[in-house]
C-alpha cells in the first residue's frame, strides 16, 4: 500500500488522491433538456447489434424526468444507413437546421444513456405531429395497444 510522505514519517494524514487522476466526467447539458430534441451523443462502446460511435438521439423520455434533471435519459439513435418504408422499425427525420443529413430514427434501439453522453445540442427540435408518430411506433414495438 502505497502512503504519503507525511504518512511515512509518522504523521497522521489519511492517503491522498494522486495529482494527475483526471476530473469526473460532466456532461455538457446546460439545463433541462427537451423531450423531442436530437443532440449528438456518444454511444461507444456499442454491444451486440447496438449502434456505437458518436451519433444524434432524439430525447424521448418524460418532459417529467427531464425537468427533474433525471441523470439518465431515454434516447432513439438516428442513423444515416436510409431504408426505405420500414416503419414502425425507422422513422425518417430530413435534414433541417443543424441536423445535416436526412436520417431514420431505430425505433428498435431505444435505450436509456447516461446524460454525460450527450455531446452537442440540440441539434433540431421535432414537431409534435412527427413526435405523435415516433409515440405510436415505440407503442407498437412493445406491444401496448393504443388508447
Amino acid at each position: 500500500m502505497l502512503k504519503s510522505a507525511e504518512d511515512a514519517s509518522g504523521g497522521a494524514n489519511p492517503q491522498k488522491e494522486p495529482a494527475t487522476a483526471a476530473p469526473p466526467p460532466r456532461s455538457v447539458v446546460r439545463g433541462p433538456l427537451k423531450r423531442g430534441e436530437i443532440w449528438l451523443a456518444d454511444l461507444n462502446p456499442p454491444h451486440g447489434t447496438e449502434p456505437g460511435k458518436k451519433r444524434p438521439v432524439l430525447i424521448v423520455q418524460a418532459q417529467a424526468l427531464l425537468d427533474a434533471e433525471h441523470p439518465s435519459t431515454y434516447v432513439i439513435p438516428l442513423t444515416t444507413n436510409l431504408i426505405d418504408n420500414a416503419e414502425p422499425l425507422r422513422i425518417r427525420v430530413p435534414a433541417a437546421e443543424r441536423l445535416l443529413r436526412d436520417s431514420d430514427l431505430l425505433i428498435d434501439q431505444l435505450r436509456a444513456i447516461d446524460n454525460r453522453r450527450l455531446k452537442e445540442g440540440p441539434l433540431l427540435r421535432l414537431p409534435g405531429e412527427q413526435m405523435r408518430r415516433i409515440r405510436a411506433a415505440v407503442l407498437e414495438l412493445l406491444g401496448v395497444p393504443p388508447s
